[in-house]
């Protein structure tokens, strides 16, 4: 039996994998100073537009896996980058907010992020960066229930 002969290097799994690296690799290189990681960026970002939002969803508007954040949020915590409050309607409920210090630290870190965001796009024509964005989302709705923590929106039911 003959297979097909298969190029890794034209597989769409294997390249993305490769982009994760480079992101990622970019991502260190730039926030470095910052002491913080990419995971850690998009829940102080969450917490930031959605102040008062508890841990079970930011877990979802971020796609990340609940168990797992929790030690994102310990790290948030000690750092003093967000605070956590029991909510009024459930105590058994913990709600996140950005404190001062949380809420200076975006905005030193920010043009960092936005750098890495440029230089992963900046071998790529305009019109090239804007097709990758688009056809990234896509995949990534198109295959967003396959996910352990799939992201849902504020907007969305649970």
């Amino acid at each position: 039996m003959n297979l097909p002969k298969v190029d890794l290097y034209e597989m769409p799994g294997h390249l993305i994998r490769r982009v994760h690296q480079i992101s990622t690799a970019l991502f260190s290189a730039e926030c470095a100073a910052y002491d913080l990681t990419s995971v850690q960026y998009a829940a102080l970002a969450m917490i930031r537009q959605h102040p008062d939002v508890d841990a079970t969803r930011l877990s979802s508007l971020i796609a990340f896996d609940r168990s797992t954040l929790g030690g994102v949020l310990d790290r948030l915590e000690a750092k003093s980058w967000i605070s956590r409050h029991a909510s009024p309607s459930d105590r058994r409920a913990r709600l996140l907010r950005l404190t001062p210090t949380g809420k200076s630290l975006l905005k030193r870190v920010e043009p960092a992020v936005l750098r890495v965001q440029q230089r992963m796009l900046e071998p790529l024509s305009i019109e090239d960066r804007s097709t990758v964005v688009q056809l990234l989302a896509k995949l990534a709705n198109a295959h967003n229930d396959l996910l352990s923590a799939p992201l849902r929106t504020l907007s969305e039911k649970e």
